[in-house]
């Protein structure tokens, strides 16, 4: 039977009248008692957790295996057979806050005093530890508390601060300020995966004894320069010396812009004290 003989149905979602399964307005699809059975609703959930498994696994493989390449797929609008970046970016994240063994979008006040404003933060503290009546093993208990949750939401701080500087050293390759950040957000799952659940898995199984912090500079140094190079050659289309030193240069950069960070971190756990 075609559509037109089909009886009219009236959009529950926006009133619009139409022959057929789906609405030609919104989209809306009409709901029959085949849709409301208990195989469907199984046949449902599995597509949706392979689907997105999928998606998931396939996105991940290519950021560590083809850095940049994500990015660019999204920046030039081919975006289906793919996750999000920022869906990617969240889940690893939730992923990495369970057990943050590996200090690196997460700061303990360990963390924050050795910190290159670590003496200002120490009279702070100092004040703040005398104004709550607290010592401090009690002061470093709810400091942690509080630094967990806030870090948890406020990662892209890091991600657009860090972006910032892209916007100078490739201002003639045509990205947009958004395309930047989204090449951040893909570093940042980088690094999430890499560098802190991968570490912290490491550590967690006995081998944290090697990881000192000559071991993970060199490791987090290593591994940012490998997704910088890669990824600056496809998704920036940066060549020979430009794109070595470009790289480097990023390297200084995602350093000042992790420590701005964690400082806007500290004063933000601090006030919520």
């Amino acid at each position: 039977m075609s559509d037109q003989a089909s009886p009219l149905i009236v959009c529950k979602s926006c009133g619009n009248s139409f022959h057929g399964n789906y609405c030609n307005e919104c989209g809306e699809k009409v709901l029959k008692p085949a849709d409301r059975s208990f195989k469907t609703f199984l046949s449902n959930i599995l597509i949706a957790i392979t689907f997105a498994d999928s998606k998931m696994i396939k996105t991940l493989w290519l950021v560590l295996s083809k850095p940049g390449f994500v990015s660019k797929e999204f920046a030039e609008g081919r975006r289906v057979n793919y996750l999000k970046p920022i869906s990617l970016f969240f889940v690893l994240n939730l992923i990495y806050f369970f057990f943050p063994l590996i200090q690196l979008f997460n700061a303990t006040l360990t963390t924050q005093l050795s910190s290159p404003w670590g003496v200002y933060f120490k009279n702070i503290i100092a004040h703040k530890m005398v104004d709550m009546g607290l010592n401090l093993p009690s002061f470093q208990l709810i400091y942690h508390q509080k630094t967990v949750g806030f870090a948890k939401l406020m990662v892209m701080v890091f991600v657009v601060i860090a972006s910032l500087p892209l916007n100078i050293l490739y201002w003639k390759r045509n990205r947009f300020f958004t395309d930047h950040v989204g090449y951040m957000v893909e570093l940042a799952c980088f690094n999430l995966f890499v560098n802190a659940i991968t570490l912290s898995i490491l550590a967690f199984f006995g081998l944290g004894k090697y990881l000192n912090e000559e071991v993970l500079t060199f490791i987090f140094i290593s591994t940012n320069l490998y997704f910088l190079l890669r990824s600056g050659n496809i998704f920036y289309h940066e060549k020979s010396w430009r794109l070595v030193l470009k790289s480097v240069l990023m390297i200084g950069f995602l350093k000042i812009a992790l420590e701005v960070y964690r400082a806007i971190l500290f004063f933000v756990t601090i006030w919520s004290m």
